[in-house]
């Protein structure tokens, strides 16, 4: 379904974040794009979605397709069109807005009333506690609540592939289990393509069915999501464990070279 081929992104015509990534998302698949703070992940995302430009960065080497038609250089509002939706980090919503006003901006591209109405009330199946609250401002929701939002405001432009920022971000251990089950509820039920970028390795690694680690704006190791799980790099680096499975700190580690066969 998408094909990041070989690209390198700049920041203020100076600032080169990406290094010529590649990565591939197939059609009805969870993809996990993992990472360190800083690896580029957020960057990857919005070279897909067109909202570099917003940042003044840009793409400028290889190519990004979607289904068969390069997307790189497109605005933004193309790229939605075409079927991908970007839920951000952080959440995003509009805070002065109500719940239901929110859902409705995610619906904006489209024309098909019935169909809206139809989603509307998907969208209160997955997340009730929205119903509960849609005529309430969306400011004054919880931050577990804005992501529930935020990802009901992008099943309302029914996506294609949906690129999830961090959506444990903020989020109490109990709020993180029942968003990723409903992310995988999701992409099951609803047959929608997910990018999951995360630093919570092991939890996206438990819905995902492929990944990719980034370090500084390169992928370094990538396969099937169980087989990533079970590799001992990514047990010490991502997941925080050791060979014999106690766990280490993070200033027990960061002084560690990655071992060669990272880049290799």
């Amino acid at each position: 379904m998408l094909s990041v081929n070989n690209i390198e992104v700049v920041y203020n015509d100076v600032i080169l974040v990406l290094k010529g990534l590649s990565l591939q998302v197939e059609e009805g698949k969870i993809v996990a794009l993992l990472g360190a703070n800083g690896a580029g992940k957020s960057t990857t995302l919005k070279a897909i979605s067109g909202l570099l430009k917003a940042e003044e960065g840009e793409v400028t080497d290889g190519d990004i397709v979607f289904r068969g038609e390069r997307i790189d250089g497109k605005p933004p509002e193309e790229i939605v069109k075409l079927g991908i939706f970007q839920v951000m980090e952080g959440r995003r919503v509009f805070e002065d807005l109500t719940v239901e006003e929110n859902l409705v901006c995610g619906a904006y591209t489209r024309k098909d009333k019935a169909g809206v109405k139809e989603d509307f009330d998907k969208v209160y199946y997955y997340f009730p506690r929205l119903k509960e609250r849609r005529k309430q401002l969306a400011g004054y929701l919880s931050g577990g609540e804005q992501q529930m939002l935020a990802i009901g405001r992008a099943l309302m432009a029914r996506p294609r592939l949906m690129l999830l920022d961090e959506p444990s971000l903020g989020l109490s251990p109990l709020l993180v289990k029942e968003i990723f089950e409903i992310i995988r509820d999701i992409n099951q039920k609803e047959g929608t393509t997910i990018l999951l970028v995360e630093q919570n390795a092991r939890i996206a690694l438990s819905i995902a069915d492929y990944g990719y680690i980034m370090e500084n704006g390169k992928i370094v190791l990538d396969g099937p999501a169980d087989k990533l799980r079970e590799n001992e790099d990514v047990k010490e680096f991502y997941l925080g464990l050791t060979e014999v499975g106690s766990r280490k700190s993070y200033r027990d580690v960061k002084h560690y070279r990655r071992r060669k066969r990272w880049l290799s």
